[in-house]
């Protein structure tokens, strides 16, 4: 038998591993980690498979856990029926209301009773407390005997604080008012000085002076609003157009119109006193 010839010698390339590897292999065998770099090795490769199997488990058993649509009867008996109540509404902050005349006479006096002077923060934050409400005002006015007459300002649509009362302005009906004083001396010649004009006065005022009252002004009458004079007992005659209202051997007071000069005849030296109203106002006369 002849011996087939040796070919030429195969030779295997030598594989040399980097350096870096082998360091790295010895270090983790030095800190006995090879073992956790396997574990780690196993887990990166099986987890593609364990997350594949699991979508396609899970997309099943979420399909078959869907029930079957609900059947038209089934929503029907879920179905109530309410009673229909047509007509508005009316809010629950209204229910308790009760319509009023707003021709009828509602407020004739303001009750001042627990009143205090001067509002404070209190009052001031109750006037600021609704900025959006609607607001009505409501004046009362009420005239004394007199003449002084009280209105009484009350305005409603918006929360007041309670105990505070509404605001109350004073008029007081002021005249105008005249006076020429004429004395005789004692040789009969008469002095007559300049006119005196007072404006503003209001009642009670002693006219002409407070040292020489002649007369005292005591308001306007209620019906006619002429200015009304109570004479004094000094005083001896009475000359001018006058309306007397009480007295009946002697006039005490009368009723003077505007412009209708009043001639009074003062005290012991006989002297002669001529007033005329000039004009009545009301004015101010304080608040409350």
């Amino acid at each position: 038998m002849k011996r087939l010839k040796a070919g030429p010698e195969l030779k295997m390339p030598e594989l040399k591993v980097p350096g870096f590897l082998v360091d790295l292999y010895w270090d983790l065998r030095d800190r006995r980690l090879l073992p956790l770099v396997g574990l780690a090795i196993v887990a990166i490769v099986a987890v593609p498979f364990l997350l594949g199997g699991g979508s396609e488990s899970e997309s099943n058993t979420g399909v078959s856990s869907l029930g079957a649509p609900p059947s038209p009867e089934s929503r029907s008996a879920r179905l109530t029926v309410v009673q229909a109540k047509p007509g508005l509404r009316a809010p629950k902050r209204l229910r308790n209301d009760h319509p009023t005349d707003p021709f009828v006479q509602r407020y004739t006096s303001a009750d001042l009773k627990g009143a205090k002077l001067g509002g404070g923060e209190e009052s001031a934050a109750s006037s600021t407390s609704s900025s959006t409400s609607t607001s009505t005002s409501t004046t009362v006015t009420k005239t004394s005997s007199s003449g002084t007459t009280e209105v009484t300002t009350e305005t409603s649509g918006s929360p007041a604080a309670p105990g505070v009362p509404p605001h109350l302005t004073l008029y007081a009906p002021a005249i105008d008012v005249k006076t020429i004083r004429t004395e005789t001396n004692p040789d009969g010649t008469k002095q007559t000085s300049d006119p005196v004009i007072r404006h503003r006065v209001l009642p009670p005022a002693a006219l002409p002076s407070e040292k020489e009252q002649a007369v005292t002004y005591m308001g306007i009458s209620s019906k006619t609003e002429a200015a009304m004079l109570l004479i004094s007992d000094a005083v001896t005659a009475v000359f001018g157009e006058a309306k007397c209202l009480s007295g009946e051997s002697a006039c005490q007071l009368i009723e003077v119109e505007p412009g209708m000069p009043m001639t009074f005849v003062y005290g012991a030296d006989s002297v002669r006193y001529k007033i005329t109203v000039l004009k009545l106002e009301p004015v101010v006369a304080g608040h409350r």
